[in-house]
């Protein structure tokens, strides 16, 4: 890999953010971008994000997007209805009004641009490099990445965080909003609650210099920690 390896955190339709941020790092052909998941719900525009997204693939083949929590209850909402309670409490509204979508048209899997079904349904779960794991949730600790669960890796915790037990390579993160990002030897955490009024966060790896931008300000550079 000849270029830098960068990644972004949870987005949740925060497509101003998300702008201002690939303008802050400037990537070109030969960096590695990985998106961490969750490009839906919450935030103001979803269907931006993921057309900004897939604009960005197109000019960029490094471009590495991973399912979040919030993709795959999309994708089980979407065209049956299966746990719609979840998924409204969970920001989906904020999806289906940014496509344009009644809840019935979702139940009833109409609607949603087909393209952009392709691409969230092609998401993978993690990212792997010789240094870093790149995946939404975390992972179990003690348990062989084979034998990790999607839901572990999509939706795991504070099990992951407050572990104490090395994983091999150091797990980059998000899904668990915090203030400020965590930089530890073996983990890095990168959701600063950008939906909540907290920056969207960018990491270049491995100087582990951060970036971040908020949907009011202009990006500013958070230094190297």
């Amino acid at each position: 890999m000849s270029g830098r390896l960068l990644a972004i955190g949870d987005i949740h339709g925060c497509r101003d953010s998300l702008l201002k941020l690939l303008d802050r790092f400037r990537i070109d052909r030969r960096d590695t971008l990985v998106c961490i998941g969750d490009y839906l719900d919450r935030g103001p525009d979803p269907r931006g994000v993921v057309e900004t997204l897939l604009a960005l693939q197109k000019t960029h083949p490094n471009l590495i997007c991973l399912l979040g929590n919030h993709e795959a209850m999309f994708l089980d909402y979407y065209g049956s209805g299966k746990d719609e309670e979840r998924f409204f409490v969970n920001g989906g509204l904020a999806t289906l009004h940014s496509y344009g979508l009644t809840p019935a048209d979702a139940r009833a899997g109409v609607g949603f641009p087909e393209e952009h079904l392709v691409f969230l349904s092609s998401l993978p779960l993690f990212h792997e490099t010789p240094d870093y794991l790149f995946v939404h949730g975390g992972v179990r600790p003690g348990i062989p990445l084979a034998d990790q669960t999607p839901r572990d890796l999509l939706w795991i915790r504070h099990e992951f965080i407050d572990a104490d037990r090395p994983f091999g390579k150091t797990v980059v993160f998000g899904h668990t909003p915090q203030r400020e990002p965590l930089l530890a030897a073996d983990k890095i955490g990168i959701d600063t609650g950008a939906v909540y009024g907290g920056c969207l966060t960018g990491i270049d790896l491995p100087s582990r210099q951060l970036f971040q931008v908020s949907e009011g300000d202009t990006a500013r550079y958070a230094g190297i920690y």
